[in-house]
C-alpha cells in the first residue's frame, strides 16, 4: 500500500475536486481501494464516503449492500459452510497459522490502513496485530482440544455409552465497531471458523477497508471463497437481515444497540454473545507502587484517546498515596507526544469523529459548570487534527455530572479519594456496568483477594487490562448491562457450537426385560441406584 502522489479519478462516484479542495487529496491510492471494496458483497451502485479522522481526506467510497445482498451473502456462506464442516480441524488449523504469518508479514500494511481509517496513534495499532496473530495461533493450537467428542460416565457402567459433541452453528453474524477495526472484525470470527462455521461480517462504516483487507488476508491464507464475507451499510439497512439469516450473532458496541440486538436473536431462538459499555474503575491502594501505577494509568485511560471499551474512567485512590499519585499521573499525562499522525512516536491520537468529539466536549464542560476541576487537558486542538481532544483528569466530580456514571468513550478521566478499601469497591461497583476493572497494589495476592469482590468479568491487578485481555486462554467479556456471553479460551469457541449428546446402549435394555414387571423393574432399580451411590458415582 501506497500514499497517492497524485488524484487519479474517483473511487466509485468520487469525492470532491482536488483542484478546488485541498482537503479531497486521496490518502490511498484507488486502485488499492478498489480491490479491497470489490470483496463487498454489494450489487447497487449506493456507497459510502469515508474520510480519514486524521485530516478529513477521502479515504474510500464503499460500495453499500442491500437487504437482498445481505440474504444472498447468507445463502452463498451456507453452501460452503457444510463443506467446510467435514474439513478436518487440523486442515482448518494449518490455514490459521498461514493467516497468523500473513497478518504479521504485512503488519506495516495494516497498521497503515488501521491509523488512516480510525486515526489512533500507531502503536495502539499495532496492539491489534499483535492480538489478532495471537488469537489465530491459540485457536489454531488449541481447537482441536476444544472441539474433540467427549466421553462421560453413561447411566449404567459397561452398558451405556455416552458422548458430547460439539458441531458447528452453521452461519455466524459478526457485527464490529470502529474503535478497534482489525481486531473487533477478525478475532470473534476466527474462532468461529475453527469451529467449522462461516461467516458474514458486518464493520463500522468507518472502518470497512480494515475489515476487508483481513478478508483478503484470510483469502491468501487458503480459506475457502464465501466462507468470509463482508456486507456494508448502515446497521439499520443491514443489521436486521444479518440477524434475521444466521445462525448466531456476535455484537461488539453500545449496550443500548446491544439490547436491541438481544430482543431479535430471542424473537428467533439463536443464540448471540453481546461486549458492550463500561464506567470502568481502577483502585489504587495504600500500598500501590505510585510509578507504576502513574504509568498504567495513563496507558489504561488514554490508550486509543480513552476510545477502548475496558478503558479506565473512574480511578479511585487511597487517602494515603492520593497526592503522590496525582502529581505523577498528571505529570506523565502532560509529558505525552500528542498528534494526529501515524508515526511510531504519536502517544494519543484523535477521536474518530464530530460525534464523539461532541460528547467528549459536553462531558468535560458539564462537569467544569456543576463545579469539577481540570487537572490537565479538557480542551479540543483543532490544531492537531479535526477531531482532537486532549487528555484529560478531572477532579472533584460528582454524581449530578453527566461523565459520573456515563460512559464518556474518550480521553477523560475522573479522580476519587477513598478512606475504606471496602468503601471504594463498593464505589467501584456502582452503577449498571461490569466490564473491566484495575487494581494497583504492593501485594498480589491481596489484589487477587479484592479482585473477587469486583463485578467485573476481566479484573487486572497492577496493569489496567492487558494482563486479563491479553490471555486468550482466559475468557473476556462482561457482567451485569456491560454484556453476555465471552470470547477468548474455551467460552470464545465453543459459543459457536451446538452439543449434541451420542447414547450407546448395551445388552439389557434401560427398561425391564421380558417378563419383568415395571414394579419388579422399579425395585431393581432403586438397588442400582443405591450401589452406585456407595460407590461414588455422579
Amino acid at each position: 500500500m501506497t500514499a497517492a502522489s497524485s488524484p487519479r479519478g474517483p473511487l466509485t462516484d468520487g469525492p470532491r475536486d482536488p483542484e478546488h479542495d485541498p482537503s479531497a487529496s486521496y490518502a490511498l491510492e484507488p486502485d488499492y481501494v478498489a480491490a479491497l471494496t470489490a470483496r463487498v458483497a454489494a450489487s447497487g451502485a449506493q456507497t459510502h464516503e469515508v474520510r480519514s479522522p486524521l485530516d478529513d481526506a477521502p479515504l474510500a467510497h464503499v460500495p453499500q449492500s442491500s437487504p437482498a445482498d445481505v440474504e444472498r451473502a447468507i445463502v452463498r456462506a451456507r453452501q460452503v459452510q457444510q463443506a467446510w464442516s467435514r474439513t478436518s480441524v487440523a486442515d482448518r488449523a494449518r490455514r490459521l497459522l498461514r493467516f497468523h504469518d500473513l497478518v504479521l508479514d504485512r503488519q506495516d500494511e495494516i497498521a497503515e490502513l488501521v491509523c488512516l481509517e480510525s486515526g489512533k496513534a500507531r502503536k495502539d495499532a499495532f496492539l491489534e496485530i499483535a492480538h489478532v496473530a495471537m488469537t489465530a495461533r491459540y485457536y489454531a493450537r488449541t481447537s482441536e482440544a476444544h472441539l474433540a467428542t467427549r466421553r462421560v460416565p453413561g447411566m449404567f457402567p459397561v452398558l451405556t455409552r455416552t458422548e458430547v459433541n460439539r458441531l458447528p452453528k452453521g452461519v455466524v453474524g459478526v457485527i464490529s465497531p470502529w474503535n478497534y477495526p482489525f481486531t473487533l472484525a477478525m478475532s470473534d470470527g476466527l474462532a468461529a471458523l475453527m469451529a467449522g462455521n462461516a461467516v458474514v461480517a458486518k464493520p463500522d462504516s468507518q472502518t470497512t477497508l480494515t475489515a476487508l483487507l483481513g478478508a483478503e488476508l484470510l483469502a491468501d491464507a487458503g480459506f475457502p471463497a464465501d466462507l468470509w464475507q463482508v456486507v456494508a451499510g448502515q446497521g439499520s439497512e443491514v443489521g436486521t437481515p444479518l440477524i434475521g439469516g444466521v445462525d448466531y450473532l456476535c455484537f461488539t458496541g453500545s449496550t443500548a444497540t446491544g439490547k436491541v440486538i438481544a430482543q431479535q436473536c430471542a424473537e428467533r431462538l439463536i443464540g448471540c454473545s453481546l461486549e458492550l459499555g463500561g464506567k470502568n474503575p481502577m483502585l489504587v491502594l495504600r500500598d500501590a507502587p505510585i510509578e507504576r501505577a502513574a504509568e498504567g494509568a495513563v496507558r489504561g485511560a488514554f490508550s486509543n484517546s480513552g476510545q477502548l471499551c475496558i478503558s479506565m474512567e473512574r480511578l479511585y485512590v487511597a487517602d494515603q498515596v492520593y497526592d503522590r499519585f496525582v502529581e505523577r499521573f498528571v505529570a506523565r499525562t502532560q509529558a505525552m507526544a500528542l498528534g494526529a499522525s501515524t508515526d511510531w512516536e504519536v502517544d494519543m491520537g484523535t477521536l474518530i469523529s464530530a460525534r464523539q468529539l461532541e460528547t467528549v466536549t459536553a462531558h468535560v464542560e458539564d462537569a467544569v459548570a456543576k463545579g469539577a476541576r481540570v487537572l490537565t487537558g479538557g480542551r479540543a486542538r483543532p490544531d492537531l487534527g479535526p477531531y482532537y481532544y486532549e487528555p484529560t483528569v478531572l477532579e472533584g466530580v460528582t454524581p449530578e455530572m453527566t461523565c459520573f456514571g456515563t460512559e464518556t468513550f474518550g480521553p477523560v478521566v475522573s479522580l476519587y479519594r477513598f478512606h475504606d478499601e471496602a468503601d471504594a469497591v463498593a464505589r467501584a461497583n456502582q452503577g449498571d456496568y461490569g466490564l473491566n476493572a484495575s487494581i494497583y497494589t504492593g501485594d498480589g495476592r491481596r489484589g487477587r483477594e479484592i479482585a473477587r469482590q469486583v463485578r467485573c468479568g476481566t479484573v487486572n491487578v497492577n496493569e489496567p487490562y492487558g494482563a486479563a485481555f491479553g490471555t486468550l486462554a482466559a475468557p473476556m467479556g462482561g457482567m451485569r448491562e456491560s454484556g453476555l456471553g465471552r470470547r477468548q479460551g474455551a467460552e470464545g469457541i465453543l459459543r459457536y457450537t451446538e452439543t449434541q449428546s451420542v447414547g450407546t446402549q448395551r445388552g439389557l435394555p434401560i427398561g425391564p426385560p421380558a417378563g419383568m414387571s415395571e414394579e419388579t423393574y422399579a425395585k431393581v432399580m432403586t438397588v442400582s441406584l443405591r450401589l452406585l451411590n456407595k460407590l461414588g458415582r455422579a
